[in-house]
């Protein structure tokens, strides 16, 4: 299964959600779910690389996921140690120069989590092939805030002139300064807080009967040629 033509995304951006209710159509434990969508992940990274999107960003862990139940949170962090662990071993993204980011308020995750997450941006980060930025504690609004003060101390500082502020200024100092072609949503039809500034042009996509578990190539093909079938006017 291939495209319908060669308009395909150069970045997407993914809100992988339904994880939880795909494991209790299941009938086992709600948490259970997030193993089968860390195994969607993988697959997801073999697609992209057929098709040649360079850059993929995935909404992980928002910081409203911090108020989970204890048990699902601990199993949750458990998980993201498992599955970065992997990835510090893992030789396809060394070989094929695959970039790993982490974005989000990172300081909010158990001290072995972000160990994991540090040194797979260390490892990876001279490789320029392809880029995987995982959103973990993130939150779009927050994003906007932490970037608002660093300009305000960098003007505080006198290292930056207050007439000087642009979106270009903005931009660098957000989490993220890449902008995504495709926003993809899984199970609802909201961007909950996802890339509000990066997504402003971006084309979005929402599957609200497919559960991210559920999420197939022949979804994922289906969401490229919707996206090559739209004309991108960016407000004009």
């Amino acid at each position: 299964m291939k495209p319908t033509n060669n308009k395909v995304p150069k970045s997407i951006g993914l809100i992988i959600d339904g994880n939880r209710r795909f494991s209790k159509r299941l009938m086992l434990k709600p948490h259970k779910g997030h193993e089968w969508g860390a195994k969607k992940i993988k697959k997801l990274f073999k697609w992209c690389k057929e098709y040649k999107i360079k850059e993929v960003t995935l909404y992980t862990f928002s910081i409203e996921n911090f108020d989970r139940p204890k048990k699902e949170f601990n199993y949750l962090m458990n998980l993201f140690e498992k599955e970065f662990a992997a990835l510090i071993k893992d030789k396809r993204f060394h070989k094929e120069k695959i970039k790993i980011n982490f974005i989000g308020r990172l300081w909010m995750f158990p001290k072995k989590v972000q160990e994991k997450m540090e040194k797979l941006m260390k490892l990876t980060k001279n490789y320029k092939k392809g880029i995987v930025n995982f959103a973990m504690a993130y939150g779009g609004r927050a994003e906007i805030i932490d970037a608002t003060k660093k300009i305000a101390e960098q003007v505080k500082q006198k290292k930056l002139d207050i007439d000087s502020i642009n979106e270009e200024v903005f931009k660098h100092n957000l989490y993220l300064e890449s902008e995504p072609d495709l926003i993809i949503r899984t199970s609802e039809s909201r961007l909950s807080g996802f890339l509000l500034w990066q997504g402003a042009y971006a084309e979005i996509i929402f599957l609200p009967k497919v559960l991210w578990p559920e999420f197939s190539k022949k979804h994922f093909i289906a969401c490229l040629n919707e996206y090559s079938s739209r004309e991108r006017r960016f407000g004009k």
